[in-house]
Parts: structure tokens; C-alpha cells; sequence
């Protein structure tokens, strides 16, 4: 035993403590070791037992080193140094206690305070992955039905002057072409009633037709025109918005006029399947109702009709990411609609909920907006409201232009909603299937995104 005062093991006994031997704790030592001769220092020369030393420290000068503990008591540990369970600024520490491994703030047990789940461990600490980059309107990662209806609100308001800018641009040419049209061929309203009077010569029933096929037609075409162009540059808006790269009404038609004859080409594909698959299974009823029973081929044109239309709605469905395909990745025509097919496959009810509810949300707001100048428009024309109603009032130009402001008013809100939505949906599915959000990251330089292992993505 060495002479010197010294620290003491955690569960040595007391230097005051009773013999080896007797009940109680034992004397301390320096740990086992073998026996001592009986002629060593601090052995009795009988042989009955260890002895202590005759030069012993003077009382009170040797104890451990947190103090003396009451009898039967380990003294403390020492003091940890820093480390998972040693101090930290703000808070005690130890070695499974308070700010160690298992005490609230440190890194604790499973399930005691501090721990992996509890508050102040790795639970509160971490908290999960680390959030996403966001450096445009939307994160990079899959996106909610809530995050693409917003991202398309958030472009629309952040990018406000170039967004409202085309919208409004193309909405005002869009509807002036269409009030000349109505103005000089569809002028009058009492027309059309030659097509319902029994009476009517053949002359007054072919001018009224082709009075309402040369309007209808005409309106619909530059509806389609407007609606490609305003598509074509709010995908180049919208592309560069989830970036947070802002873009000029300039630098989004240099984009985007590479492709327009390609998008216009690609809707007219669409429409023309459409108008086809809803046609064709019609035939056969029509062929019925004329040749035999009248009944049985308006019910026979009615299924096939039905039955077309919900082929329709599905690949609808299915080529609706075909457009920012085409725009963004500077596809043709055939290649675009593939990778809409890709893209949609097994999303196709997520797909369709989530346009159908762009779509309410566009109408609805821009009903909001058209109504109150189509009362007026009502208001300003020759019989009023009523004539309106009974098909005998005068639609004159007044009447035109004021429903065509606030036509205009809606399509500038509904276009950056539709295109914004069709947009982004197309980047959650790419992210999705394709990790896209990493090319993102990169184009949006976002430092060392995605060094980190990524788990399965959701919804994939």
C-alpha cells in the first residue's frame, strides 16, 4: 500500500473502516495482488493478517475526492470530461444523468428523457431528415396537393408583373379577335331562332348554321391559339420560378416560340382524338335511328357517346403532362405524349383529382369575375336581362365589350392557375420517378444537396 494520499477506486471502503474480515465494507486496498511475506512492511510478523503501516499521514489529510461518503456508500464518480456525457454550455452533465448519455439533453436512452424520441435528445434535436431546399416557390422534394396548388398562387404572386403580363397580353388579343368576330357575324341573338322554327325557309336556316358554325368555330380557334401561347410562356415562367430565377415576358417567349408549331400541332392531336373518340362510337346509333327504330338509335348513339367520353377523359388524363414535356425537355410531338404516358402511369387518379381541382378553382374565380360584367353587359342591352333570356334581345356592342372585359379579367386569373398547376405537377412526378429535384438543386445552385443517402421516395 503506498503511503502517499491517492485517489480511491469507485467502491473502496473508508481508510477508517473495520478489519478484513469483520461485517461491513472492506478496507481499502490497492487492489488485489498476491499475498505479502510475513517479513514485508505492514505484515504481522504472526501471520494473522495485513497491518497498516506505522508512518501513517497525519488525520485529516487524505480523503477521496468528492468527500467522504457515509458508511456503506461508494464515493461518486469523478467528474466527466467533455464529451456525449460531459458538460456543455447550458446545462449539467454525467455519464447517465442530466446532459449525458442518458439524461435529458444528452443523447439518453430509448425511452428515458433525453433519448432518441424524447425532448432534448435526438428526437427533438434532429427531428427527422433535414428539410428541403426551397430556393424557388416550391421545396425540392414530392409535393402535396396543397404545395402545387400553391406554388402555382406563389409564382403567380411573386412573378406577378411578368405572369399577370402575359396572361393579360394574350387574354386581351385573344378576346378582341373574339368580340370582332361575334360583333360583325353573330351580331343578333334572334337569328338562331330560324333553327327552331318549324316555318323557316331553307335560306333563313342555312344563314342562321353558318352564322353559328363560322362564330362557334372561329371563337374556338382563337380560344385555342390564346390558350397555347399563354401555356407556352407561363411554362417557361413557372420553370424558372421553382428555381427562383426571375424571367422577363422577353426572355420567356425566346423559350418558348422555339416550340409553340410543336405545342399547337400537339393540342390539335388532342382535340382530334377527343372529337373522334367521342364521334366514332356514335355512328352506329345514328346509323339505327335513321334507317330503322328512332328510339333504339338515340339510346345506342347515347351509350356509344358516353363510352367514348370515358376513353377520352383517360388519355386526357394520360397526355396531360405531354405540354411541359414538350416545352421543357424540347420534345416532339410523339416523344411528348410518351413521356406523359410514362409519367402518369399508376398516378392516374392522383393526376386527374388534383386538375379537376385546379380546374374548379380557375372557374371558380373567374366566375367571381365575369359575372358582375355579364349583369351589366345584360343590362346595357336592348330588352334588358329578359331579352337575353327569351333569345329576342339585341346583342350590340356595348353588350360584347363589357362581358369581354370581363372575360378578359378571368382568363388572366385562370391561365397562371391551370398552366402553374399542369407545370408542377409534371416536376413532382419527374422528382417522383426520376430524382429530378437533384438536376434542380444543381441548376438552382443549392450547395451539396442530395450528398446525403435518399430514401424511397413517396408516392413513386
Amino acid at each position: 500500500m503506498n503511503d502517499t494520499p491517492g485517489w480511491a477506486s469507485p467502491g473502496s471502503a473508508p481508510p477508517d473502516g473495520p478489519e478484513p474480515g469483520a461485517s461491513g465494507p472492506a478496507e481499502p486496498s490497492d487492489g488485489p495482488g498476491p499475498a505479502q511475506p510475513a517479513d514485508q512492511p505492514g505484515t504481522d510478523p504472526s501471520g494473522s493478517g495485513p497491518q497498516w503501516s506505522k508512518e501513517q499521514p497525519p488525520p485529516g489529510q487524505w480523503s477521496a475526492p468528492t468527500g467522504t461518503p457515509g458508511q456503506g456508500q461508494a464515493p461518486p464518480p469523478p467528474p466527466p470530461g467533455p464529451g456525449w456525457g460531459g458538460a456543455h454550455p447550458g446545462g449539467p452533465a454525467g455519464p447517465g444523468g442530466p446532459g449525458g448519455y442518458g439524461g435529458a439533453g444528452g443523447y439518453g436512452g430509448y425511452g428515458g428523457p433525453g433519448g432518441y424520441g424524447a425532448p432534448g435528445g435526438w428526437g427533438a434535436g434532429w427531428g427527422g431528415p433535414p428539410p428541403a431546399a426551397k430556393p424557388g416557390v416550391i421545396p425540392l422534394r414530392p409535393l402535396g396537393v396543397g404545395e402545387i396548388l400553391d406554388g402555382a398562387v406563389s409564382t403567380m404572386r411573386t412573378y406577378w408583373r411578368t405572369v399577370l403580363g402575359v396572361s393579360l397580353t394574350v387574354a386581351v388579343v385573344m378576346q378582341t379577335i373574339v368580340v370582332l368576330v361575334q360583333g360583325f357575324a353573330f351580331s343578333d341573338l334572334a337569328s338562331t331562332n330560324a333553327l327552331d322554327d318549324p316555318n323557316a325557309s331553307t335560306s333563313e336556316v342555312t344563314r342562321a348554321m353558318s352564322e353559328a358554325f363560322l362564330s362557334t368555330g372561329v371563337v374556338y380557334l382563337v380560344v385555342l391559339i390564346g390558350t397555347v401561347v399563354a401555356t407556352a410562356l407561363l411554362t417557361a415562367v413557372t420553370s424558372r420560378a421553382v428555381l427562383g430565377k426571375p424571367v422577363t415576358a422577353g426572355e420567356a417567349w425566346r423559350d418558348a416560340r422555339p416550340q409553340l408549331l410543336k405545342l399547337f400541332g400537339l393540342i390539335c392531336l388532342l382535340l382530334l382524338m377527343a372529337v373522334a373518340l367521342i364521334g366514332v362510337p356514335t355512328v352506329p346509333g345514328i346509323v339505327v335511328a335513321v334507317t330503322g327504330s328512332q328510339d333504339a338509335g338515340i339510346a345506342l348513339a347515347v351509350i356509344g357517346g358516353l363510352a367514348g367520353s370515358v376513353v377520352t377523359l383517360w388519355l386526357a388524363i394520360r397526355f396531360s403532362l405531354a405540354s411541359p414535356a414538350l416545352m421543357l425537355e424540347k420534345q416532339g410531338i410523339v416523344k411528348s405524349m410518351s413521356r406523359s404516358a410514362k409519367l402518369v402511369r399508376g398516378s392516374w387518379w392522383r393526376i386527374f383529382g388534383i386538375q379537376l381541382l385546379a380546374q374548379i378553382i380557375a372557374s371558380i374565380l373567374s366566375s367571381i369575375l365575369v359575372i358582375p360584367f355579364a349583369f351589366i353587359a345584360g343590362l346595357s342591352s336592348g330588352d334588358g336581362l329578359s331579352g337575353l333570356v327569351n333569345g329576342t334581345g339585341d346583342v350590340g356592342w356595348a353588350f360584347l365589350i363589357i362581358s369581354g372585359l370581363g372575360s378578359v379579367i378571368g382568363r388572366m386569373i385562370a391561365f397562371p392557375i391551370t398552366a402553374g398547376v399542369t407545370v408542377l405537377l409534371y416536376i413532382d412526378q419527374r422528382i417522383r420517378r426520376e430524382a429530378l429535384d437533384l438536376d434542380l438543386a444543381r441548376a438552382a445552385g443549392v450547395q451539396d444537396y442530395g450528398t446525403a443517402a435518399h430514401g424511397p421516395t413517396p408516392g413513386s
